[in-house]
Order: structure tokens, then C-alpha cells, then sequence
């Protein structure tokens, strides 16, 4: 069975003004199925509310090597979390144009 990894970027838009780009980063899951995946990546309180940016990591999503959603702004915090799917290696390029479609990421 496949098993994908799901890991997260967090930081804030005052240590973008001082140059850093992330204040803490690393895995939410590791070795996990895709379902459970899906469900990690997107289970972020601005995704559930706004339409949210999704990207491959190529502008060939048949070979991506990973998916992030690109969450807005916590209102009371200032953090931004994005989050991202990775792929193993041996997954064909029509199962990640699958996996594509199931996070919302436009397909051409």
C-alpha cells in the first residue's frame, strides 16, 4: 500500500518584514494513507471557510512531487500554516493527476 507524508510551514507576516520565511516547520504525519492525508492537508480552519490556493510542486501536475494548500491568515494570531502532501517517488503520473483533482487543483 502507498503511504504519503504530510509535513507544514508556519510563520507570521512580521518575520516576513525581517526577512525569515518560516518560523517553524516539520511533519504532521508521516507513512500515512492518502486518505487520511487528504484530510490532514486541508483540515485547516481558513480552508474551511475561503476558497484557498492549491499547487503542485511542477506546473505538470503528472510530476509533482508534492501538493500545498496555501492557508490565509489566522485572525487572531497572524500565523499562516501551509500545508503539503508529498508523493512517493513510484506513484505513476496519472494517480498524482488523481490525487490532483481530489485536492482541488485545476488540471489542464
Amino acid at each position: 500500500m502507498t503511504r504519503f507524508d504530510v509535513t507544514y510551514e508556519l510563520f507570521t507576516e512580521s518575520l516576513l518584514e525581517e526577512g525569515d520565511t518560516v518560523e517553524t516547520g516539520g511533519f504532521i504525519a508521516e507513512w500515512v494513507t492518502l486518505r487520511d492525508a487528504i484530510q490532514l492537508v486541508t483540515e485547516t480552519e481558513s480552508h474551511r471557510c475561503e476558497q484557498l490556493t492549491i499547487e503542485a510542486s511542477d506546473s505538470c501536475t503528472a510530476a509533482a512531487r508534492w501538493f500545498t494548500v496555501y492557508n490565509n491568515a489566522d485572525w487572531v494570531t497572524g500565523e499562516t500554516e501551509n500545508r503539503s502532501l508529498h508523493i512517493p517517488h513510484h506513484v505513476t503520473g496519472a494517480s498524482r493527476r488523481r490525487i490532483a483533482r481530489l485536492l482541488g487543483v485545476r488540471v489542464g
